[in-house]
């Protein structure tokens, strides 16, 4: 007997599967959390643009997700959104990366696409390392952790993402783990559907390149650390800065409303132009 179709397969390309994702990376999850977002949202793939750069994580939208994608160099998938925004504001376009292409040579770029509230969501995937690469030190690696490229333990303090983008101006910002299945869905759907720049942090598990290097091997084993360790933000907010050492705050860090820049751009644009003519005119 034939099994009934996964309707989420129609949002996947299945000439590709099955996919190349390290067993236990939790980049199968967010794939999965990310089509149900859409199939809620009830968008039309064609009607959307991917964009991810270099890292594990790209590999989420280019190539699974049945959209256009922008397979983009390292650390300039939302320099590449934003033009694709600027010249098509009428497409929904999402950004799909890890920590190291967003939050580290893709840096700056992402602290001023939220100071500018253009209108992108960027899903962040936070594996705490450069995965692909083999297991370098990364901006959200946490200190002490040894790496390919920090033997002797990590001597830098980790950025915290999400907290740097809601400082930076951003709309929407939310922080999850692989763990937080279901509040992650409602946070992406939410981010997706917002206007101006939203920004979901999900903190993934890479067991072969991070996870044998702090001894958790499995999945499962940084599925329980998650849970453990992570505080919601409305608990947050009464502890400490030494009681949230080493814990994950989760939750909606900020939703607001700013002008957006894309539309902006658009009005006065459309001003000179018009007063432009308007010179022209008197002009002749």
């Amino acid at each position: 007997m034939s099994q009934p179709r996964n309707r989420m397969m129609d949002y996947l390309r299945e000439e590709i599967m099955p996919h190349r994702f390290c067993t236990g990376c939790g980049c199968g999850t967010v794939l999965n959390v990310f089509t149900h977002a859409v199939d809620e949202l009830k968008l039309d793939p064609t009607r959307m643009v991917c964009v991810s750069g270099i890292g594990c994580s790209a590999w989420i939208p280019s190539p699974y997700f049945k959209a256009d994608t922008l397979h983009t160099t390292h650390g300039r998938p939302i320099a590449f959104a934003t033009g694709v925004k600027v010249m098509r504001p009428d497409l929904k376009v999402i950004v799909i990366a890890g920590d190291g292409d967003v939050s580290g040579i893709g840096g700056n770029h992402l602290i001023h696409a939220a100071r500018r509230n253009i209108d992108l969501t960027v899903i962040m995937v936070n594996n705490m390392i450069y995965g692909m690469t083999g297991g370098q030190v990364a901006p959200t690696t946490p200190t002490g952790v040894h790496t390919k490229t920090t033997p002797y333990g990590n001597i830098e303090q980790p950025f915290k993402a999400a907290d740097l983008v809601l400082a930076a101006g951003a709309t929407y910002v939310s922080r999850w783990t692989t763990y937080h299945v279901f509040p992650l869905l409602k946070s992406m759907k939410a981010a997706i559907d917002k206007k101006g720049f939203s920004f979901v942090e999900i903190v993934s598990q890479c067991p072969d390149n991070y996870g044998r290097r702090i001894g958790l091997r499995k999945a499962n084993d940084f599925l329980h650390k998650f849970k453990d360790e992570s505080v919601r933000i409305s608990k947050a907010r009464d502890m400490s800065e030494e009681e949230l050492k080493d814990k994950i705050v989760v939750g909606t860090l900020c939703d607001r409303d700013r002008p957006e820049y894309v539309t902006e751009l658009h009005r006065i644009t459309t001003e000179q132009v018009e007063n432009l003519k308007s010179e022209m005119e008197r002009a002749s």
